[in-house]
């Protein structure tokens, strides 16, 4: 007899693999999906803790000692540079009784400190000290230290995951490598991020980013300038961006979740450079550049990348800078919108770049981002709601459907 999870009361595994079952390919996904409180707590463990997680750069944490917190759903996780210069990814969680360790965000420490009872924590996790003689005769420090988490770092950003196996990641960076090296991940910097709370649920904001059907009519100035918002005026620039991208050192390929027939490709990962319209060398108000060039980039070739690692993951590769964006669950129906923005390393702000001009693009979209989901949970939430089909321009929410609804299934399978 299989086991499963436990679900609220109100959903039972039964009724869940029911809706997975019911759920027709190719429309958006049923209301209890985004309505549900048993789904997002599902969501939270099953998901976004089995899944990979974008949480920063290197270059946040350049000293030992230095750290920050990345935080989702009920989760906090402490990313931290220790005495020999080794990452570590450890639960915000004291072993003793469950108090937070960490209460700032970010900052620099010797070690992690508990508030409460001030058990107290090396920077590679391993409990130090806490009036440990007043704990039972067979109590062993060594079975104590920070609960871990997996932690990897591709090209200098750094991803978690909190599964006990997570899904394999390798293959995916490894496919991506060659891609990505001529921008010099590795040697950008964070100038800027900024938070944008959204009344809707985590699924609504992450697919709103996953399409661009929605990109002429809702983002003015976005369109401006990137042709992914028109399907035909972007096949009719490719083979021109494909020489420039040569041209700059660029290389041309692309990776799809899905192949040529529509069917999955194996993938967790996508990678494609798109055309930015004549006059536009980068994502600025003007189409003039924003910043130094990245990595061995020779020239701008008028493009911007796509990048997904994982489906939760998403990043934007111009020829200047990147910006990187998460969709972070708080709530059944509250996220938290992330937008990095990253540029070379040795960038200068107030010399080599404006910081207003640079956050300008993704700062307006995602403010008109956050009104149009949150209109769109408030309609999901009618009980009249019945998800209709999807557009041809909205692959992306397929693939992420296609994945989320496997991995229901694979939990929920009898």
């Amino acid at each position: 007899m299989p086991t499963h999870p436990t679900l609220h009361p109100a959903l039972s595994p039964d009724k869940l693999c029911r809706l997975i079952a019911r759920q027709p390919p190719g429309f958006a996904l049923e209301r209890d999906f985004y309505t549900s409180d048993a789904i997002y707590q599902y969501d939270l463990q099953h998901y976004w803790g089995e899944s990979w997680h974008w949480v920063g750069h290197s270059s946040q944490l350049p000293n030992s000692g230095d750290y920050f917190l990345f935080e989702f759903g009920t989760e906090s996780v402490i990313i931290t540079r220790d005495e020999s210069g080794q990452l570590h990814a450890h639960l915000n969680v004291c072993r003793h009784r469950g108090s937070r360790v960490c209460l700032e965000q970010s900052g620099n420490a010797r070690r992690f400190t508990c508030p409460y009872h001030a058990w107290s924590y090396q920077l590679n996790g391993e409990l130090r000290a806490g009036r440990l003689h007043l704990m039972p005769e067979d109590f062993k420090r060594e079975d104590y230290p920070l609960l871990p988490a997996h932690l990897v770092e591709y090209q200098g950003l750094l991803f978690i995951s909190l599964a006990a196996n997570p899904p394999p990641l390798a293959a995916e960076l490894a496919r991506l490598a060659p891609l990505t090296q001529p921008f010099g991940l590795e040697q950008l910097k964070v100038v800027h991020q900024a938070s944008y709370p959204v009344a809707a649920n985590w699924k609504l904001a992450l697919e709103n980013y996953m399409e661009c059907y929605h990109c002429a009519p809702s983002h003015r100035e976005y369109a401006r300038s990137h042709s992914i918002k028109d399907p035909e005026a972007f096949v009719r620039m490719t083979p021109e961006l494909h020489r420039r991208c040569i041209s700059a050192g660029l290389p041309t390929t692309e990776i799809s979740m899905t192949d040529t027939s529509g069917q999955h490709a194996g993938h967790s990962a996508y990678y494609r450079r798109y055309p930015l319209y004549p006059g536009y060398d980068t994502g600025s108000e003007d189409g003039q550049p924003l910043a130094p060039l990245l990595g061995t980039l020779s020239s701008y070739d008028g493009g911007a990348t796509d990048l997904q690692i994982g489906m939760l993951n998403n990043f934007l590769l111009y020829s200047d800078h990147v910006v990187g964006y998460r969709f972070l669950p708080t709530g059944p129906q509250e996220t938290e919108i992330q937008t990095v923005w990253l540029v070379q390393a040795e960038a200068e702000a107030g010399r080599d770049y404006d910081l207003e001009k640079l956050i300008w693009l993704w700062d307006v979209t995602t403010q008109a981002d956050e009104k149009i989901i949150r209109h769109n949970q408030a309609g999901v939430n009618s009980l009249h709601y019945r998800g209709g089909p999807l557009s041809q321009m909205e692959g992306g929410i397929a693939d992420f459907y296609s994945n989320y609804l496997s991995t229901l299934a694979n939990r929920y399978d009898g």
